[in-house]
């Protein structure tokens, strides 16, 4: 695994942003900021704020949206453990 500054120690890919993330961070919902802050990995707010939307308009309410959140990540943490130390 690599460390790439503050974003910590992990083997997927970064993406290149083309807007600022703080000012799509400062706009987000305060409940997916709150997750954004407790979350395990460095997700930009734009791919956030995306499946946020997609999960609230099909669960219907901000916990099981957020629940989503959270399976989401542990999809993405145990593919990032899958690939082990490679490059």
């Amino acid at each position: 695994m690599t460390r790439r500054g503050n974003l910590g120690a992990t083997s997927l890919r970064p993406r290149r942003r083309e807007l600022d993330p703080m000012r799509v961070y400062d706009r987000l919902p305060p409940e997916l900021r709150a997750w954004m802050a407790e979350a395990a990995l460095p997700w930009s707010p734009k791919s956030c704020l995306r499946l946020w939307r997609k999960a609230l308009s099909e669960e219907g309410c901000p916990a099981r949206a957020r629940a989503r959140l959270d399976r989401a990540e542990a999809a993405l943490l145990a593919r990032d453990r899958m690939r082990g130390d490679r490059p």
